[in-house]
């Protein structure tokens, strides 16, 4: 009876772990950082393959013409949020520049990664930024209150919504 109890048990147990596991087998991020880090190059949020990337161009491309995009762009790091890296701004080919922002606060890059290259996933689509949002930005970004100040329209632009990045190396 005793060995039928416990041969009963670790059955359930192994049950329960594969189970778990299951459920936890999409790879997320491999580092958690809030704040400067002392090693920048890495995977953050999902985990990212550097295959079928597009181009900047052809995102905005698609973005035009489909109103959205779907997939994984390279680019570089420009400008972070100074306070804990829950956004960056990265340059685009037609003169303006995309803010990337990431899905649910899910994670956060470190504050010290601009000038870096990447490689994220997610979506593109245009959006219209209300002056209160672009104030904030403005804020997080560590610009006076003058400057902050004198954002007082709203401004529609492609927008990013990460679901993971990849920070390579500077060259």
């Amino acid at each position: 009876m005793k060995k039928s109890l416990i041969i009963s048990g670790v059955a359930l147990g192994l049950l329960t772990f594969s189970c778990k596991s299951s459920q936890e087998d999409t790879p997320k991020t491999t580092y958690e950082v809030v704040g400067e880090a002392e090693i920048v190059p890495g995977n953050y949020g999902d985990i990212v393959e550097e295959k079928d990337v597009f181009t900047p161009a052809e995102m905005i491309s698609k973005v035009e013409s489909e109103g959205n995009f779907e997939g994984k762009i390279q680019g570089e790091i420009k400008e972070i949020c100074t306070k804990k890296g829950c956004w960056f701004s990265m340059d685009l080919p037609n003169g303006t520049s995309m803010r990337v922002t990431f899905k649910d606060y899910g994670f956060f890059l470190p504050t010290n990664s601009q000038g870096f290259p990447i490689v994220m996933q997610g979506v593109a689509t245009v959006t219209e930024t209300d002056v209160e949002t672009l104030r904030h930005y403005a804020e997080d970004q560590g610009k006076s209150k003058e400057e902050v100040e004198a954002i007082t329209e709203p401004k529609r632009e492609i927008t990013f919504e990460a679901t993971g990045v990849i920070i390579k190396s500077k060259a």
